[in-house]
Order: C-alpha cells, then structure tokens, then sequence
C-alpha cells in the first residue's frame, strides 16, 4: 500500500485548513491610523492601530517626526454583565428602560451585555525604556478605535502629544 496519496491529501487539507485560518483572522483585522502633536514644540507625530476584536483592545503605535517610535497595547474600559442577572431587577416593570439603548429592547434570557465606556488607555514604550501613558475617548464607543476619537498621551518628561484618530 501506497501512503503517499493519503499523505499528500493530509498536507492539502492542513494547508488548506491553515489558509481559512489565516484569511479568518485577517477579515477580523481592524486598523486605523492618526494625527497628533508634540507640545511644546508642535512637533507631528503619526499614530496607527491594529484590532482583532474590532477595536476594543489592540496594539498601538506613535511615531514622532525625529522617528522616535513608541508601541504597545491599548484596551476601551468596559463592563459586562449576564442579562439573566438582570431579571430580578426587573420584576413587576417591563424588561429594560427604552431610553438606554443597548439594554432597552428586548435581550434573550441569558446573554452577556457589554457597556462600552467609550475610555481607551495605552501604554506605549520606546527606546531606553520612554514611556507614553495614552487616554483618549471614542466618538463611537460600541465601534471601537474603528469610530474615531481624540485624547492625549503623557512622556514621563511632562511633554504631552495631542491626538486625533479618524472613522476608519
């Protein structure tokens, strides 16, 4: 008997199995980019982000104009809270409030509700162990990072960089 079919056909369903995976977590990719500036000084600086949960948590980058590049993670504040947990709270009213939006229609029994604060902090790290403590709010928080915003980071120095990230 021959394996060399059976392993050849294994090796085409790894790799093609391999190739969804791949083109599954490149769909789910969100990145978006933005402007800011040094203060003092007015300085540009360029910002980009990458998101595999549509921007609620992600790495991010700053590049200032002298090249000076800054990296790591960034995460919007939320809460969550099971929708059955709710349910006491709910007795003798109709479920939800209508004016509240993601809790004011109708919601299955059980299912986590997640609040988007619409905070985002980072903290970015450079060379020689500089350091860029981030905050910024989101325009859309239930869109993420992918809704635009604005804030400001802060260098251990006391320099500040203002920040402004478009809808992407």
């Amino acid at each position: 008997m021959n394996s060399r079919p059976i392993d050849s056909t294994r090796r085409a369903a790894g790799l093609a199995a391999a190739t969804a995976a791949a083109v599954a977590m490149i769909a789910c990719t969100t990145m978006g980019s933005g402007t800011g500036s040094v203060s003092p000084g007015n300085t540009p600086v360029a910002f980009a982000w990458t998101s595999k949960d549509g921007g609620t948590t992600g790495t991010m980058s700053a590049t200032l104009a002298d090249g000076t590049a800054y990296s790591g993670p960034f995460l919007q504040m939320t809460s969550a809270v099971r929708t059955e947990s709710l349910e006491p709270l709910w007795t003798g009213w109709r479920r939800g409030w209508r004016d509240w939006g993601y809790w004011g229609g109708t919601y299955p029994d059980v299912e986590f509700a997640t609040r988007y604060s619409g905070k985002v902090v980072a903290n970015l790290k450079g060379p020689d162990s500089q350091q860029l403590r981030c905050r910024f709010n989101l325009n859309n928080p239930v869109a993420g990072m992918g809704g635009g915003g604005q804030g400001e980071c802060q260098a251990a120095g006391g320099r500040t960089v203002d920040a402004v990230f478009a809808r992407s």
